[in-house]
């Protein structure tokens, strides 16, 4: 059985207990060894065969976890945050299924999430934001043409930018061409949860000076948006002159 497993943002405890436990009894591990802390490794058992795929290509990749399958062993598939998300395991399932291999799936806290944790923000405030948009900048990796970064920016939404703090210029130029206003609250969270986290603050037309003067190129994602400001409207959910299912309004 192939297992693919979020390892979470990087610390090595917001790995979920799920996945945890199949570290534990994998016979083979293949990690993303450019963005997943090697830690998470020392829960893995003795004699476990440990590969790292950021130099493999997919071909690589599945055969050594078919050759796992056919000796019988278990194989966790260790991706960087959540799977889902620029994880490139699609590709790997559809040769899977061709190859007849059994695989699934765990979930993992995307760095995303560690992001707004690190940054002490919540992306949906009310009367400020109601939706978050999770994108990246155009690079060496085209986009759709209808997801280009400018016509995203256009909803003026909440929004966190994976794999773009190496084009910050080009990124923010993008971000206020497309409607966000150049002081629009910005931030750039550096290795979110790891202990050299690392948070910068400014607006969208000063973050990509401050990410070159502290040096931040990569393993950074980009967070725009309102919800990093002060203002917004308190909650219907615990309004008490709101009454839901649960609760009757007291005014």
């Amino acid at each position: 059985m192939i297992h693919f497993v979020g390892a979470g943002p990087g610390a090595p405890d917001l790995i979920t207990l799920r996945g945890a436990k199949l570290l534990a009894r994998a016979g083979m591990v293949i990690y993303a060894g450019s963005l997943v802390n090697s830690e998470l490794l020392n829960g893995t058992p003795e004699g476990c065969e440990i590969y790292n795929s950021a130099s493999m290509t997919l071909d690589e990749v599945i055969e050594k976890m078919a050759d796992a399958d056919r000796r019988g062993l278990d194989v966790v598939r260790l991706h960087t945050g959540d799977p889902s998300i620029y994880g490139a395991i699609r590709e790997q399932i559809d040769r899977l299924k061709a190859l007849d291999v059994a695989y699934d799936i765990t979930p993992g806290v995307s760095s995303f999430c560690a992001a707004a944790a690190a940054a002490e923000a919540e992306y949906t405030l009310p009367s400020v934001s109601q939706t978050l948009i999770i994108t990246r900048m155009e690079g060496r990796t085209p986009v759709p043409p209808g997801e280009k970064l400018a016509s995203l920016a256009s909803h003026r939404a909440s929004m966190a930018l994976f794999l773009s703090s190496g084009l910050m210029e080009e990124t923010c130029a993008a971000l206020m061409q497309g409607g966000y206003a150049p002081d629009t609250p910005a931030a750039v969270v550096y290795k979110a949860s790891w202990p050299e986290q690392k948070v910068l603050r400014g607006a969208v037309s000063t973050i990509a000076a401050m990410a070159a003067e502290s040096g931040v190129r990569n393993t950074a994602l980009i967070l725009v948006g309102r919800f990093l400001g002060d203002d917004y409207e308190l909650s219907k959910l615990y309004d008490d002159s709101f009454s839901h299912s649960f609760r009757k309004a007291s005014q």
